[in-house]
């Protein structure tokens, strides 16, 4: 049996297992610095700043959505998907579509004006998924990230 909910505060230690497998996926195993403790502050405090909804799976959570308000200059309030995330066992049985049906349900309820998130070039199977539900890939733009390190570099210069 497949249920998709909310997310709990006590569902966070499997999240980040589903982060964790989700960063070796993409090559990057060392780069979770969230914590599980950083998850249950942010997601569950007086002022989340995220939502999460979890796929249960015979009551075991196999994959995860997690989105956050963003304003955008041109079209206003818009809904950040920033990880959808099934776990490398279950993936290949449509849960991901259940997970994006309800990510783009929850954000026409909002009443946000666009749902956006990234993909990696070389995650052509991801491409494929995303472009098949009517997303437009824009393969011409890059995404821009200043780290920790780079925040503190970038201010040292001023």
């Amino acid at each position: 049996m497949t249920q998709i909910r909310l997310a709990i505060k006590e569902d966070m230690p499997r999240v980040l297992e589903l982060i964790q497998e989700l960063a070796t996926f993409e090559k990057e195993p060392e780069a979770v610095e969230v914590s599980v403790s950083d998850l249950e502050k942010d997601g569950f405090g007086t002022q989340p700043k995220f939502t999460c909804f979890v796929l249960e799976v015979d009551h075991i959570i196999e994959g995860i959505a997690l989105v956050y308000p963003r304003y955008s200059t041109w079209k206003g309030e818009v809904l950040h998907l920033e990880d959808l995330i099934i776990s490398e066992k279950s993936r290949g049985k449509g849960l991901g579509s259940q997970l994006l049906d309800t990510v783009v349900k929850y954000g026409k309820d909002l009443g946000v004006k666009r749902i956006c998130w990234d993909v990696l070039d070389w995650n052509e199977p991801a491409i494929k998924f995303y472009e098949s539900k009517g997303a437009n890939v824009m393969r011409d733009w890059d995404v821009v990230h200043l780290d920790e390190n780079g925040i503190t570099n970038y201010l040292n210069q001023l």
